[in-house]
């Protein structure tokens, strides 16, 4: 049975799996299904090391200064895998300061059967997932909610993590588990950014360009092909100028593949192929019909896991287009201009915030939120085809950086959403300047025509399936987060058939603020260009 489990999230890891038990934790047990980008020969989890017997780990992500932290207190590894940091750090310093300490994006389980205790935490964005079930003396963790669904009965309740946290589990003669407190090791904005980099005390400009840089640059860890989605924004394309830039540095063997998605007519690919040429990329462009991306709605929402309107809108495109790279390339590792818009105040909705500081917590409310929302659809979309997706602009210490200029500096000014980033770079000629400058298009709008939106399409769709009577019922029939569009209705509809009373898992439909629209896409705000 819990190899049917494991199972569910296969797609995750398609290149090995492995199950054992803990010989000292009875009715215990750990599967893993591995996607290889680093270390083919000693990389399979759980990972236990001769050093230390007695510690079992489990991980998903990446750990950037795991050569750094290696150095400066003389570990001996005894594989290449960056995740063996996480180990050391624990032995030396115990789970707390491991886990504030790690420069990277991680969900871990740390297993010290001496100890008799299970560590978890996840990093600080919620980059890589990670769910759990706690009750009843039991524990069972997984990347995704659908390994834990029906484990061990139906309605018992599964939650995300929460990024930035620790939690320590105690397992007693019997075998039972217990819980400590929820401890935060790490706030969003609260890393030393001076550990990494010659910051200028008088230079925002230059801080940025440096810290993007280093950000992107520690991300190329990597054995497999790394690749870029593009879409001809500004996010994606400075994320993939710098992508280019760096791997050229290091002497990379290989041109660097660039995808861009869209219907016909699509402003998004038109933008990425003046920026693929810009960059000399070996650039891919994937179409899809208004049918096939109607068709993708279920695979889509399996999954996502979300019943959320934007998010689904959004996961359409990024679900085909990776999907695409999967079957028809050789590239791995994907990056992407993720966090930029909730970190930079990149939201059309932004020109309308009443002041600084309001602006600023709600740049910081989106940060926190993301692991719900924008990661939420990162992750699934790419994991959903064996790849793995990097965000450099949710660094740790390039967030802390940013999050530290002040607040007026970080609104849109002269009518341009982000315009704080966008001048960092002016001038140097790493994006042209009609890309730099280009406003704000949500993905979900981006992959359609101004003509022919792909969210009408979807309302239209949704009308044909969802009465007037229905919609009215909606308080009724489903709990928690209660639909109000007949599309959000159609998108609950299908949720529930496969994850039947996980509602909770969202908690609110995202939405623009500071206006009264009522439909989270950018093309119905007045500022919208």
């Amino acid at each position: 049975a819990l190899c049917i489990h494991c199972r569910r999230v296969a797609h995750r890891g398609p290149d090995a799996f492995r199950i054992e038990s803990i010989p000292a934790f009875p009715d215990s047990c750990i599967g893993f299904h591995r996607l290889e980008i680093v270390d083919h020969v000693y990389g399979m989890q759980p990972l236990k090391i001769a050093a230390y017997p007695h510690l079992w780990l489990i991980y998903n992500g990446e750990i950037y200064n795991c050569a750094a932290v290696g150095d400066k207190y003389n570990f001996q590894y005894e594989t290449h895998m960056d995740g063996e940091a996480i180990l050391h750090l624990y032995a030396r310093f115990g789970a707390e300061t491991m886990a504030r300490m790690l420069d990277g994006v991680f969900a871990f389980c740390v297993v010290d059967t001496k100890e008799r205790q299970i560590h978890i935490g996840r990093d600080v964005f919620g980059v890589r997932p990670l769910f759990t079930l706690h009750e009843k003396g039991t524990l069972a963790l997984c990347s995704e909610a659908k390994g834990l669904f029906d484990l061990p009965r139906r309605d018992a309740r599964i939650h995300p993590f929460p990024p930035g946290h620790l939690q320590t589990f105690s397992v007693d003669a019997d075998g039972r588990i217990s819980s400590s407190e929820l401890k935060r090791f790490l706030s969003i904005g609260g890393s030393d950014f001076t550990e990494v980099a010659r910051i200028d005390q008088t230079d925002t400009a230059a801080n940025i360009r440096l810290l993007l840089k280093e950000a992107v640059k520690k991300r190329l860890m990597a054995d497999r092909r790394i690749g870029c989605l593009l879409s001809g924004g500004l996010d994606s394309s400075l994320i993939a100028a710098l992508l280019v830039q760096c791997l050229r540095e290091a002497n990379c063997p290989y041109k660097v593949q660039t995808f861009s998605i869209g219907m016909e007519g699509s402003p998004d690919v038109a933008a990425a192929r003046i920026m693929a040429k810009h960059l000399d990329t070996e650039h891919y462009e994937v179409s899809f019909t208004p049918q096939q991306g109607t068709e993708a709605l279920r695979s889509v929402i399996r999954s996502l896991e979300s019943f959320d309107i934007t998010t689904i809108r959004a996961s359409v495109g990024m679900y085909l287009v990776a999907q695409y790279v999967k079957t028809k390339t050789d590239t791995t590792v994907i990056f992407s201009g993720e966090g930029s818009d909730e970190l930079c105040q990149g939201y059309i909705y932004f020109h309308k915030a009443p002041s600084a500081a309001e602006a600023d917590a709600e740049s910081r409310r989106l940060l926190q939120d993301l692991y719900l929302y924008d990661n939420l659809r990162a992750d699934r979309t790419t994991a959903a085809h064996g790849l793995e997706l990097r965000v450099p602009f949710l660094d740790k210490f390039f967030t802390s950086y940013f999050l530290s200029l002040p607040q007026e500096d970080r609104q849109p000014r002269n009518g341009i959403e982000k315009y704080l980033l966008r001048n960092a770079f002016a001038g140097t000629g790493l994006l042209p300047e009609e890309i730099l400058w280009r406003p704000k298009e949500a993905f979900s709008d981006g992959v359609s025509s101004q003509k022919q939106s792909w969210f009408k399409l979807l309302q239209e769709g949704a009308a044909d399936k969802i009465s007037d009577e229905m919609l009215g019922s909606a308080g009724e029939k489903f709990s928690g987060v209660a639909p109000k569009t007949k599309e959000a209705y159609h998108f609950r509809s299908v949720f529930e058939e496969m994850y039947e009373g996980c509602g909770h898992l969202i908690p609110y439909y995202w939405m623009p603020k500071w206006t009264d629209a009522t439909d989270p896409s950018a093309r119905v705000l007045s500022h919208y260009k």
